[in-house]
């Protein structure tokens, strides 16, 4: 269990604000903002820590002893500002999507680009298989930008499941657990839930978002461990493949309905500023891009400087 200070469980708490503000966005994971605030590992470690040795220590021990080895206090701060965050910027981040969307994908498309710089250099070294990891993980993600949603199922079975998809994606970074929602149809109906206050879609959501992230939890520790610098490669890949989702400037070629039965985009294809039909804010877009790049430039060096 890791010892921190108030400050530094501050600190966590608004890391976690920004995972739930990255998760509630489609094309923005908030596996991304763990991995470039440092927590990455730690929480994929503290997930694994969950299992039934843990309950014999309850059962044996404590809550004391079960707390620690859990890691406790990291999961009710961390899970603090991410649910703080979905619940509070659920309509915010909405409204920014309708009503800026350029600006705000700008502002992501920079924070991508510098999380991508800062993951590369925590490669211990260069290797072919290290490259060809990258690629992969690259088109990968890129083919998941391009899926065309499916159409919505209804039933509690298909949240359940919904869930447990989307929170492997959440815990990636690169892949949005949010843009996997909008392929399985799901993202309008728990986004819309979380507004609505819909007590039952959002507990059998959470259920599989339960199941889903305790199994693959522990694949990632398996592959940390054991295969390191291509995991990072990977994920890595990830991240610079999800950069063709968030493209600020893009024409709409059709839309569906919401829940709301509102109209908006579905299929979408990326344009140059000057091939834009809307107003392109050029000048404004690169200033947010630079505001996001830098952002995590200054998170990563404040991140290292409390690390030494």
């Amino acid at each position: 269990m890791t010892k921190r200070s108030p400050i530094q469980y501050g600190l966590l708490t608004l890391k976690g604000v920004a995972m739930g503000a990255a998760d509630v966005v489609p094309g923005v994971s908030g596996g991304t903002i763990a991995f470039i605030s440092g927590i990455y590992e730690e929480l994929i470690t503290s997930i694994n820590r969950i299992n039934l040795n843990a309950l014999k220590r309850l059962k044996n021990e404590g809550i004391k002893s079960f707390w620690s080895h859990v890691n406790g206090t990291f999961f009710i701060f961390l899970f603090s500002g991410i649910l703080i965050s979905i619940v509070s910027l659920a309509k915010i981040v909405s409204h920014l999507l309708e009503t800026y969307p350029v600006l705000l994908w700008s502002f992501f498309f920079g924070l991508i680009i510098a999380s991508v710089w800062i993951i590369v250099k925590t490669l211990d070294k260069w290797s072919p298989g290290v490259v060809v990891s990258m690629c992969l993980g690259a088109l990968m993600a890129y083919y998941f930008t391009t899926i065309n949603s499916v159409a919505t199922i209804d039933g509690n079975w298909y949240i359940v499941l919904s869930g447990a998809i989307a929170i492997c994606a959440m815990i990636l970074p690169g892949i949005s657990g949010a843009f996997i929602l909008l392929l399985l149809g799901s993202y309008d109906k728990v986004l819309g839930a979380i507004n609505d206050k819909d007590i039952l879609t959002i507990a059998l959501f959470g259920l599989g978002c339960v199941i889903g992230l305790f199994s693959f939890a522990r694949l990632l520790k398996f592959l940390f461990g054991r295969f390191k610098n291509i995991t990072v490669a990977v994920l890595a890949g990830f991240m610079i493949g999800s950069l063709n989702k968030v493209w600020p400037w893009k024409e709409t070629i059709s839309t569906r309905l919401n829940s709301h039965n509102e109209s908006v985009p579905f299929i979408q294809e990326n344009v140059l500023p000057a091939n834009f039909s809307g107003e392109p804010q050029l000048i404004y877009a690169i200033v947010l891009a630079c505001i996001g790049f830098l952002g995590i430039v200054l998170l990563e060096k404040f991140s290292s400087k409390k690390s030494r």
